[in-house]
């Protein structure tokens, strides 16, 4: 009778002391690698050792001029205080976020009837990165917002809280702080500050944070510690980084 001759599939046994040196090292490097990019991001004081919120440029700049208050309060927060879309700074007679369409869109097209109306446009979203065709409609004038880059919320948290109404309602119409944007991405920002929301599109990163300091500056507004950890993160890979004009 034959005899059934099992085969079984030969594992490598690092057995000798070259081969469990090696594992060793291969496992020491994948740990360093990992701690190396994610202990910066989950610890300030190891952020701070790895130079993670070390910075340069004309933006980071500004960001070391903002005082920094960890006690922000939203407490009595109004967003209505801020008159979005109540003033015509420029006297041309259109409502804000027409003209912020009207600035931030390609391809515009007006209506017959209100020279100012954007009836139709075509966005390259910056926090995305995609492009976006934009018609006016009970159910697609949604696919692009307008975002405040320094939310309401957060301004009065930092500081507009103190505010007059007149300064608020400037702070709320400026074109500075306005952006015609994807809408999911607007609406998934909220009132978030840099600390906790950045755009997906990270080619944009650095100029959007750029436009948060600029604001900042311009109203003297705060940020916390957080917020300027995160700021300065971004700005960290690009020292050239302008404010806007």
């Amino acid at each position: 009778m034959a005899r059934r001759t099992h085969f079984r599939p030969r594992r490598f046994r690092g057995t000798g002391p070259f081969e469990r040196l090696l594992m060793l090292l291969v496992i020491a490097a994948v740990v360093g690698i990992t701690a190396g990019l994610i202990l910066p991001k989950v610890s300030p004081t190891v952020g701070e050792i790895t130079g993670e919120y070390t910075a340069s440029g004309p933006a980071a700049d500004a960001l070391e001029q903002l005082t920094i208050d960890d006690q922000q309060s939203g407490a009595g927060y109004d967003r209505d205080s801020f008159g979005f879309r109540e003033t015509d700074d420029d006297g041309n007679g259109c409502d804000v976020r027409d003209d912020v369409l009207a600035r931030d869109l390609t391809n515009v097209i007006f209506s017959a009837s209100k020279r100012c109306r954007v009836e139709s446009g075509t966005l390259q979203d910056p926090y995305t990165g995609q492009t976006i065709d934009f018609v006016r409609g009970a159910g697609t004038s949604s696919a692009v917002q307008i975002d405040h880059v320094v939310a309401l919320e957060n301004a009065w948290q930092s500081g507009a809280r103190d505010w007059d109404r007149a300064k608020r309602v400037r702070f709320g119409n400026d074109m500075v702080n306005l952006l015609a944007v994807d809408g999911p991405a607007n609406q998934e920002k909220g009132s978030a500050s840099a600390a906790y929301w950045l755009p997906t599109n990270s080619e944009y990163r650095c100029d959007y944070v750029a436009r948060q300091i600029g604001v900042k500056t311009k109203y003297a507004l705060t940020v916390t510690t957080a917020e300027k950890r995160a700021m300065l993160a971004v700005l960290r890979s690009c020292p050239t980084q302008q404010l806007p004009q």
